[in-house]
């Protein structure tokens, strides 16, 4: 018998905000039939936390079904597959932010403390009832709301809460048995998830596959084989479509030279990487910097599933 076709599994990458370290995905678009035109599980670059604001239905974490309902919490840290089905409209708003940056920020002089509170943060994935866990709740709706309201400092007020949230996270983690719904389970995704988190903390450096394997303490032939089932795609074509997504994050918020972008991704000459972006965007950087709204979504076309949001 053949070996049974591995399902596909989505990358969905978000950006922050150029003047704020979360992003919100709040109001009535999130009211919504979950999971009616998705059919598979699917991952980000950030962690997200969402808020079940009504609804019921079933949340998916890697190999586990949870049962939700109103007024609970998922929290999922980037690289780890999920998806959402409800059976009617739900409503659900979410925030998406990058712990790692907000670790460093709060330990800035000390590696080692801020290697053992991202560990903490981003082991696992949870789903938590408010009655259970009011203080994180409030925070995250708390958030929300400066999010949705702009009131004036709001930007600074998000800051602060976002590490209050961070430090909320790392004290459930710290106190939550090892047990807890069973939902720290490692599919073959999160065997490779090592290797992700290094190319989006590297990406501006040489990557080799090789290392990327060490990394993940597999050899290279079998990490190679791991990776392309989850993500459909080589390592090295997986590190230069991170390259592109961040390099439309640079020209979007900096007026630097295409040299010089080009150098912050880590090409080492510009023609390569004039042709790599062709090849996600299917248009130049120079074009995609003069109106990069036109080519907002193009990467959702790109035969890897890797897509940009929802």
């Amino acid at each position: 018998m053949g070996r049974k076709k591995k399902e596909t599994i989505e990358f969905r990458f978000y950006e922050t905000p150029q003047d704020s370290s979360v992003l919100g995905l709040l109001g009535e678009k999130w009211i919504r039939v979950y999971g009616q035109d998705e059919t598979h599980l699917h991952f980000h670059n950030l962690m997200e936390i969402g808020y079940c604001r009504y609804g019921n239905g079933t949340l998916i974490l890697d190999q586990k079904r949870c049962k939700y309902e109103n007024s609970m919490l998922s929290i999922i840290p980037a690289n780890y597959p999920h998806t959402t089905i409800s059976a009617q409209e739900d409503f659900w708003e979410y925030i998406f932010f990058d712990p790692e940056k907000i670790i460093r920020e709060m330990y800035p002089a000390n590696g080692i403390r801020q290697r053992e509170k991202i560990d903490i943060v981003t082991k696992r994935a949870d789903l938590l009832r408010e009655s259970e866990y009011p203080n994180i709740t409030y925070i995250v709706k708390n958030i929300m709301e400066e999010l949705r309201n702009k009131k004036p400092h709001y930007v600074e007020e998000v800051s602060y809460l976002i590490k209050v949230l961070v430090i909320e996270i790392i004290r459930i983690h710290d106190t939550m048995n090892s047990d807890f719904g069973g939902i720290v389970n490692y599919s073959s995704l999160t065997q490779i998830a090592p290797a992700l988190d290094y190319i989006d903390a590297n990406f501006a450096n040489a990557i080799k596959a090789g290392e990327l394997a060490d990394i993940c303490n597999m050899s290279e032939t079998h990490f190679r084989r791991i990776f392309e089932e989850n993500i459909n795609m080589s390592p090295m074509d997986y590190v230069n479509l991170v390259r592109i997504q961040k390099a439309c994050e640079i020209m979007k918020k900096t007026n630097y030279s295409m040299d010089l972008v080009a150098t912050e991704c880590g090409y080492q000459t510009t023609s390569t990487f004039n042709r790599n972006f062709k090849k996600y965007l299917n248009t130049s950087p120079y074009q995609w910097k003069i109106n990069p709204e036109n080519y907002t979504n193009k990467l959702q076309n790109f035969n890897i599933q890797a897509l940009k949001g929802w």
